[in-house]
């Protein structure tokens, strides 16, 4: 349930063409729905989020190749040092989950 959440937070920013680039357990909230009550998922703290896309003509921005470490090494994506994408939200989010199940990070 934890992972499902956190997994539908990612997609609902990543739907709103924005990266977060800083994925981390200290990025993820518990907290009650107020609808019914029910514990609920947030991610927190979009500080070094940026758009992906332009909202006005919903194009691909493009990379900027720049060799500048953006976000938390200990979670950040093999290629976190080039230009982000959502693939490297993802994979950070997928150590953050190993960190979850380990306790530790590999």
């Amino acid at each position: 349930m934890l992972a499902d959440q956190m997994i539908d937070r990612i997609e609902f920013v990543h739907s709103k063409s924005c990266l977060h680039r800083d994925i981390k357990p200290a990025k993820f909230l518990m907290g009650r729905n107020t609808r019914d009550d029910k514990k609920k998922v947030f991610i927190a703290d979009f500080g070094l989020a940026r758009m992906y896309k332009r909202p006005s003509t919903d194009e691909h921005i493009p990379c900027r190749k720049i060799n500048i470490f953006v976000g938390t090494s200990s979670f950040a994506s093999l290629n976190a040092h080039f230009e982000q994408s959502r693939r490297d939200d993802l994979e950070s989010l997928g150590y953050v989950l190993l960190y979850f199940l380990r306790g530790s990070l590999p």
